[in-house]
């Protein structure tokens, strides 16, 4: 795709639609089809909303020019042609013609190799992102400014993946924002290999049993143990597939049981693991090795094929130590891991091992570096800082899943109090759960996941978050939309003079609920509940259609305690609660979370799903604050819920409406609007409001009240009883609705029940 034109290469452009996200320009040391290590998994799929430009090494050319081939929808696999001495003035010139030829204007730049900083530091990206797969420093002829240039790419990341857990303890001192990203597979591609395949015809003619290899052959392999493997057992046949890199052949160890087959692609991997008996991994250990995570422990595993592998930190590191991977050290070791390979396996075995490779996808680990990426980029394209995480040599007392108030609070206590060393992590790009709060591109302090008013009879409770923050005396009050005016709720006696045009007192109003009221005996549903309280004509107006909306069922299908705490009054009292501390954090609510978290016995994990660490990361108790039906893999089915969708909008005005929350019981999909200024007190020349449109599917916020999940959920609470060493914590996972302030005293709770258990 390329031809000259005054001395270089130009690009042949073709058209290319609008995409949806930044451009991603990598640069590598590595080819693109270099199957052994990640960039094409990951970098490919990132391809789905955005352009990928791989940038390889250069390769030596008569005329400097670049060779360009798309390999797949998205993907652009860039090679810079480079007469010998040609220096990196060249690659920025041909750099910056890839640029306006494909008019790349707003990217993100992922380095796989420090070195390319020296063509590139002169770019201006949205984001920088270094993907540290192996620590190159230590390998065989290693540039001598390595070190100096990731040095300089440390100074300018924003965000550093390394390949794996050994690579991250590392590296997490050089950055505050280190994740580590173990090897991942692509399992519909190898799994495969477990039936019959058609034999490729240069291993076809190789006896078994035939232990097998794929891989680089360089300084990494240890020769010394395949020549003692080979000559202990010449019955025995290793099979080596790919290329031979800074070695000299001669030097290979040439037994007549030991097959060399060549490089081949990836698309021919499956066929070879397939007629292999045992799966080698006969790394050398030295520096090169010391950090390595290799791809091919989870692809051997998705074969199905047994896998022996010497002692590297991150083989043993789980694969070892849940004995998937059977671990030697020398030749005698080898002979008799493989020899008990040879024999068969446990029945339990594979079960195992697919139940470990479900959470190892490249799908999961792209998903997981999408969320880093796009929580560290803002509309205008800066960063944001995102909190660090420091893995502790010897584990944590606890593992904590969910930032939120149970967990955060749990956290708090546990470090603080007990001194007990706490991981805490969270799916989400932010801590403070569903209480979230933030500056949205105008400089407006809001909700995210709509609002959250404190308030609490709890004098404990409140005196705890104190710790934590100040606070603003603030009182909450609604109104409903209903026939044309925005009328109190709680219905007191202003919503019935100016509904009605009355002019009743106090004891007027209260013979008036009773001359409407319905009795209903016994309370069975919401229906009954308020039907009795306040009349028919009154619920219709004010909550059957509201309460439609929210849960998606007519209020005689709900449970009564869904209304249960509805009140009416008969005075003028227009606050929607009147618990005896009612405040809004001064500095909002997840700086208070910040302050209770900033403790050195924390360690914060974003964008992480508890299940991908805990494998590699050593804990000695757990606290779940998830839903509890997952936990358990939803094995009775799933617990019901409602969800919500956040609709926010940002107005160029000061005020938007009369009240800081209007319910629209009758009319539209949505059920209220929150204006946030009333509840942070800012003072800001624009407003933003969010409307709330409950729905079925989504983030689970309300457990449906009815009787059947109820007795589902008994069944999961079951489980949970017999679960050892596990606390259930929260809304979530105890399956019930609680308001802030009793997710906080539950918390403290069992926090003290832990105490005193210690």
């Amino acid at each position: 795709m390329h031809n000259t034109e005054n001395g270089y290469s130009r690009l042949v452009k073709e058209p290319t639609p609008g995409v949806a996200a930044p451009d991603l320009v990598c640069f590598s040391h590595l080819r693109w089809n270099f199957v052994y290590q990640r960039p094409q998994h990951l970098l490919s799929r990132g391809a789905q909303d955005r352009r990928v430009f791989f940038i390889e090494e250069p390769r030596t050319a008569e005329t400097v020019g670049l060779d360009v081939t798309q390999t797949e929808p998205g993907v652009w696999v860039v090679v810079p042609l480079l007469p010998d001495g040609t220096g990196e003035e060249t690659q920025q010139t041909l750099l910056a013609q890839l640029f306006a030829d494909f008019a790349v204007e707003q990217y993100i730049c992922w380095y796989y190799t420090p070195m390319a900083m020296g063509f590139t530091r002169h770019l201006t990206p949205l984001l920088t992102i270094y993907d540290c797969m192996d620590e190159l420093s230590a390998f065989k002829n290693a540039p001598t400014r390595l070190k100096e240039r990731e040095a300089e790419l440390f100074e300018r990341a924003d965000l550093v993946f390394t390949g794996g857990q050994s690579l991250y303890e590392a590296k997490r001192g050089q950055h505050p924002n280190v994740y580590s990203f173990p090897s991942s597979v692509d399992l519909a591609h190898f799994t495969p290999a477990r039936q019959a395949q058609a034999e490729p015809a240069d291993q076809a003619v190789i006896p078994h049993p035939r232990l097998g290899f794929y891989g680089v052959i360089d300084e990494r392999m240890d020769l010394e143990l395949i020549q003692g493997l080979a000559l202990a057992r010449p019955d025995w046949h290793l099979v080596l597939v790919g290329p031979i890199v800074k070695i000299n052949p001669a030097h290979l160890p040439t037994q007549p049981n030991i097959h060399y087959l060549g490089s081949k692609s990836y698309s021919e991997l499956p066929q070879y693991l397939a007629g292999w008996d045992v799966a080698l991994m006969p790394f050398a250990l030295n520096e090169s090795t010391r950090f390595i995570s290799p791809t091919k422990t989870p692809e051997y595993l998705a074969a199905g094929k047994p896998v022996v592998s010497t002692p590297i930190n991150d083989v043993v590191r789980p694969y070892g130590e849940k004995g998937l991977v059977q671990i030697a050290q020398d030749v005698p070791e080898f002979v008799a891991q493989v020899t008990q390979c040879l024999a068969g396996m446990d029945s339990d075995w594979l079960p195992q091992v697919d139940n470990l490779l479900q959470r190892t996808s490249w799908d999961h680990t792209w998903t997981r570096m999408k969320q880093l990426i796009d929580s560290a980029l803002d509309t205008t394209g800066t960063t944001v800082p995102l909190p660090s995480f420091t893995v502790r040599e010897n584990g944590f007392d606890y593992l904590i899943v969910g930032a939120g108030f149970a967990g955060s609070v749990l956290a708090e206590r546990l470090a603080r109090d007990s001194n007990k060393r706490v991981l805490l992590v969270d799916r989400r790009a932010h801590i403070a759960g569903n209480a979230y709060d933030h500056y949205n591109d105008a400089g407006v302090l809001i909700h995210r996941y709509g609002p959250h008013i404190f308030h609490t009879n709890a004098k404990e409770v409140f005196e705890y978050l104190s710790n934590f923050t100040s606070w603003r005396p603030y009182q909450h009050r609604v109104r409903a939309s209903v026939d044309g005016q925005l009328l109190p709720i709680p219905i007191n006696l202003d919503t019935i003079n100016q509904l009605y045009g009355l002019n009743l007192s106090t004891f007027q109003v209260e013979e008036f609920f009773r001359s409407v009221a319905e009795p209903r005996s016994p309370l069975k549903t919401s229906e009954d509940v308020v039907v009795n309280k306040v009349g028919r004509e009154l619920y219709e107006k004010f909550f059957r259609n509201y309460t439609r909306k929210q849960w998606g069922l007519d209020p005689s299908e709900l449970h009564a305690s869904v209304t249960a705490r509805v009140p009416t009054r008969t005075n003028r009292d227009d606050r929607y609660f009147t618990d005896s501390y009612q405040a809004m954090p001064l500095y909002g609510y997840t700086r208070m979370f910040e302050n209770m978290l900033s403790h050195p016995n924390i360690s914060v994990m974003l964008n992480t799903d508890y299940r991908a660490v805990q494998q590699f990361i050593p804990f000695k108790h757990m606290v779940y604050t998830g839903p509890v039906d997952e936990y358990f893999d939803y094995c009775y089915g799933k617990l019901p819920y409602r969800s919500l969708e956040f609709k926010h909008e940002t107005l160029d005005q000061p005020v938007f409406q009369t009240a800081p929350v209007v319910n629209y019981p009758n009319d539209y999909l949505y059920t209220r609007i929150t204006e946030f200024k009333y509840l942070t007190g800012q003072q800001h020349p624009k407003t933003s409001i969010v409307y709330e449109i409950p729905q079925a599917e989504g983030d689970p916020y309300y457990p449906i009240p009815r009787t059947e999940n109820a007795e589902l959920y008994k069944r999961y609470q079951n489980l949970v009883e017999e679960t050892p060493n596990v606390q259930f914590v929260g809304r979530l996972a105890t399956y019930k609705y609680y308001n802030m302030d009793q997710v906080v005293a539950q918390a403290l709770t069992i926090y003290n029940k832990i105490a005193v258990a210690k």
